[in-house]
Order: C-alpha cells, then sequence, then structure tokens
C-alpha cells in the first residue's frame, strides 16, 4: 500500500494553475474596435442584399429620429439601388469586409467593403461606421 496514493490532475497542475485555467475559461476576448465595425457594416449590407431594409435602415446613425416618412422613402431608394444593380451586373454574391482604418480625426472608422456580383464583377466600397451607445452604425 502506497502512502502517498494516486495523484489527481489537480495535483499534477497545482491550486494556482487550476485558479488561471478557471480564469481562461470565463474569458471572452472582445473583439477589436476595427473588427467590430467591419462585422456590423457586413451584416447591415448583407441585410439589403437579402432584402430586410429595415434592418439596414436600423443600422444607420440617427434612424430612430427620423420620421417614418423619411424612412419610407429611403427603403424604396435602396430597393431601387438594388433593382438597378441586379439588371446591370447580375445579383450580389456576396459582401466581404477586407478592412478597417480608423479616422481619429473624424472620429468614425473607414470600413472597406467588396461587394461581388453575379457577372464576376467586383467593387470596393467605403462605409463610414460610428460608434453609438456601444454599437457600430453607419454613418
Amino acid at each position: 500500500m502506497s502512502l502517498i496514493g494516486p495523484i489527481s490532475p489537480i495535483g499534477l497542475i497545482g491550486p494556482i494553475g487550476l485558479i488561471g485555467l478557471i480564469g481562461l475559461m470565463g474569458c471572452s476576448e472582445k473583439p477589436s474596435p476595427e473588427a467590430a465595425a467591419m462585422d456590423a457594416a457586413q451584416q447591415y449590407y448583407e441585410s439589403m442584399v437579402e432584402g430586410d431594409y429595415d434592418a439596414y435602415l436600423a443600422g444607420r446613425a440617427d434612424m430612430e429620429q427620423m420620421p417614418a416618412s423619411y424612412r419610407e422613402q429611403l427603403a424604396t431608394s435602396y430597393k431601387q439601388f438594388m433593382t438597378q444593380h441586379t439588371e446591370v451586373h447580375g445579383a450580389i454574391a456576396s459582401v466581404k469586409a477586407s478592412r478597417a482604418i480608423n479616422d481619429n480625426s473624424l472620429q468614425l472608422m473607414q470600413v472597406f467593403l467588396l461587394v461581388s456580383y453575379a457577372d464576376s464583377t467586383q467593387e470596393e466600397i467605403v462605409v463610414p461606421m460610428v460608434e453609438r451607445e456601444g454599437e457600430w452604425k453607419m454613418k
């Protein structure tokens, strides 16, 4: 019979190691401002591509203060925009955020989106983003 007995997993890493391991398990790394702005811009544009103009409009800064009639006019304009692009290039196949540049002088993030069309053409657009109450919105 051994006086030491079997070694438990806690005994192998020690109490300090166990506390560190538990701490790591509870951490979730917050994305950088650039990554968060890129993700938001891509989601808003994907909403427009899918025809969810209300979600796209919700991504615009200060939209909640605009009258309903103005929101309706903007939604109609975005529908027309999508129809024109579909006629010229075919449908938008994908929208992918490629990079973001923090513009401290203007207090906004410039997000670059690569728009790919069904006819194999691509264009890069710049979406100015501002942070409002912890959320990134289109300027």
